[in-house]
């Protein structure tokens, strides 16, 4: 589906601009896209590496195990079907709270760890359970206490008050988890 909505995408710009007679703009956005997407993955990739890195030596020395026993309640009530003292619990807890900091490429190797572990503990492999619904509905909606990624782009691109959108950012993630977890309970119960 995706690659249908892109390719209409594509391909109606260059017949656009091929009809306007502005073929120069398509190939300097053709070449200027390239580079930067190279550009994004690069960092991408070197950012998850570091991330994954840190979440191995947190596991490792027990922060990640700690980080779970203190979101016991919060767990216990997001997620009752998944056993206490599970590892998805764990990996939850750490993409949660790099969520939280507003690191999101740092929780994509928790929460791909987390969805690995609650497949294992789901009975029916083609579907997802209740607790992978409400994982992907709070990772999705990503209630966030600083938006460090948004801030590192606003002052890449010049912003004069990178900042100015951290208060409007918490407002923004709090309603949109609260709403998130809401209907997920919702459609928890009728399943």
């Amino acid at each position: 589906m995706l690659n249908g909505i892109w390719g209409f995408f594509v391909i109606g710009g260059i017949i656009t601009g091929a009809f306007l007679g502005r073929m120069d703009l398509v190939t300097r956005s053709v070449i200027t896209g390239g580079k930067s997407a190279l550009e994004l993955a690069f960092t991408m990739a070197g950012v998850v590496a570091v991330w994954s890195g840190i979440l191995k030596i947190a596991e490792r020395g027990g922060m990640i195990d700690s980080l779970a026993e203190k979101l016991t309640p919060l767990m216990d009530f997001l997620f009752p079907s998944v056993p206490r003292g599970h590892r998805a619990r764990q990996y939850i807890a750490a993409n949660f709270a790099a969520n939280f900091l507003g690191l999101g490429w740092a929780a994509t190797p928790a929460g791909l760890m987390a969805m690995k572990e609650l497949q294992k503990l789901n009975r029916d492999k083609g579907r997802a359970t209740g607790a992978m619904c409400m994982f992907l509905t709070v990772n999705m909606s990503s209630l966030q206490l600083v938006t460090v990624n948004i801030l590192a782009y606003r002052s890449e691109y010049g912003s004069a008050a990178p900042a100015e959108i951290v208060g409007i950012g918490i407002a923004a993630t709090l309603v949109t988890t609260l709403v998130g977890v809401a209907a997920a309970k919702i459609l928890e119960g009728r399943a």
